[in-house]
């Protein structure tokens, strides 16, 4: 089992602290001696006034000092056919050099190896790599974050909002404008937060709680909009949405489906772990659910059946990190945790391990890239790192650094580029790893929008 909960309780120490303020931080300084720096090959050329000597033929300098002291010293008149001899021999090795020093070295002569190619079927320019910073773009204080590896304390809305629960607080972040606001504090028979789940629509927000209550506030009124009570029979540590479906996941091992529209808003519940369940996330269709426990195992639901369609025991460690892929549906990444430190990848159609990678760390969290083929994966013990991996060859594009304490939770920006992580080390970082989107063409406007509010509209 992976070390759980340690909360930092010192209230003299938290009050002296401001939420979500930035932190002081040292700018990165790339080394000197960095191989981005260095150049593969080094052209040496002759300065104005210095021969350079390997640049010049010895051999005829040689002849070109000589040969004036042997026409001196051979006065006699050669005859015709001598001279030309002469002529033609001295043409032919000097090649109509007349000098002896040599300044610089000559370009070679272009060869052209390659037929003339038409416009049309020449190859396109490689695309520039990316340049990834290796430093946190911001850093923000985050005291009292309660450090436990079972617990998913944060996410970023699609109104770009990032909510992050410090012990019993939840406070939201607005990445527009940089301002904070608290959401709401839980009383301490009811606390810590330990759960906060963006619904999609950005507006509404779920909140799961150590005493087994999980609530949906309205952000935009900071109203309690309905309490969810006799779902779990202990805390609260991982949600999901599904439109209007809210996925509960317990320290009880149960997994609920809860409709937040209707009145008896349980419509089934899954019984398959044996421990906490710490990892709940939907596919991008909708279509499929996957569940992570303590219990080391990986579930494939459906809402068809109340059984798994797939299970599969290959980790050995707590199985919280999970993350489906954007650009293959069937695809799904997970992480384990401590006694086990591997990234694998599942194809749930088939319910086969397509692959599987030592990370080397206990992996917390794993996110994919919206616009390339990549995947970050977040550590704790030893390096406490980011992992940035390009897939499927899962080769290492960067590691990034600066967190003292294993990295717990990591959020992705609406737009793809930026990531949050938030450490035990009590701050939240911003990371610009996936780099800016291509631009698209605007889509034709449509005389008809359906908002994804109205969806929520229905709330009681």
């Amino acid at each position: 089992m992976d070390s759980g909960f340690s909360i930092s309780s010192e209230k003299s120490r938290f009050e002296c602290r401001h939420p979500l303020r930035d932190v002081a931080s040292r700018p990165y300084i790339p080394p000197l001696h960095s191989s981005l720096y260095q150049t593969s090959s080094r052209t040496t050329y002759g300065d104005r006034f210095i021969p350079n000597r390997s640049a010049m033929n010895m051999d005829v300098a040689q002849y070109l000092l000589t040969e004036p002291k042997k026409d001196k010293e051979n006065n006699g008149v050669a005859s015709p056919a001598k001279e030309a001899y002469r002529k033609l021999l001295a043409d032919t090795m000097l090649q109509g050099r007349t000098r002896i020093l040599s300044f610089r070295n000559k370009p070679p002569a272009p060869v052209d190896l390659l037929p003339d190619i038409p416009s049309s079927t020449q190859a396109q320019p490689a695309k520039q790599r990316r340049l990834i910073p290796q430093s946190a773009e911001r850093t923000l204080d985050a005291p009292d974050i309660v450090d436990d590896y079972y617990l998913n304390l944060l996410d970023w809305g699609s109104a770009n909002v990032l909510s992050i629960a410090l012990n019993n607080t939840v406070y939201l972040w607005d990445a527009a404008n940089g301002s904070t606001s608290e959401l709401v504090t839980i009383d301490d028979d009811l606390g810590p937060v330990t759960s906060v789940s963006w619904a999609p629509d950005g507006q509404h927000i779920a909140i799961g709680l150590n005493s087994s209550d999980v609530q949906l506030w309205d952000s935009t009124s900071n109203k309690l909009i309905r309490t969810l009570r006799g779902i779990h029979q202990s805390r609260v540590g991982s949600l999901a949405w599904n439109n209007n479906i809210l996925t509960t996941g317990g320290m009880d091992g149960a997994i609920v489906n809860n409709d937040v529209r209707a009145r008896a808003y349980t419509i089934s519940s899954f019984r398959a772990h044996n421990h906490e369940v710490c990892g709940l996330r939907w596919s991008g269709s909708g279509k499929y659910l996957a569940s992570g426990g303590n219990d080391n195992l990986l579930h494939i639901w459906d809402l068809t059946t109340s059984n798994p369609i797939h299970r599969f025991n290959n980790h050995t460690a707590a199985v919280k990190a999970l993350a489906w892929c954007p650009f293959q549906s069937n695809l799904l990444a997970s992480g384990g945790g401590g006694n086990d430190r591997c990234i694998k990848f599942w194809n749930v159609n088939t319910g086969s391990c397509l692959s599987s990678v030592d990370t080397g760390s206990q992996v917390c969290s794993l996110l994919w890239n919206k616009n390339e083929r990549e995947l970050l994966s977040s550590h704790g013990y030893t390096e406490n790192q980011l992992t940035l991996w390009k897939y499927p060859s899962m080769t290492k594009m960067a590691e990034l650094t600066g967190h003292t304490s294993r990295v717990l939770y990591m959020a992705q920006s609406p737009d793809g580029c930026t990531v949050a992580s938030a450490a035990g080390d009590e701050t939240l970082r911003f990371w610009n790893v996936f780099g800016a989107p291509e631009t698209k063409k605007p889509a034709p406007k449509s005389s008809y929008v359906v908002g994804p509010s109205n969806m929520y509209s229905h709330i009681r």
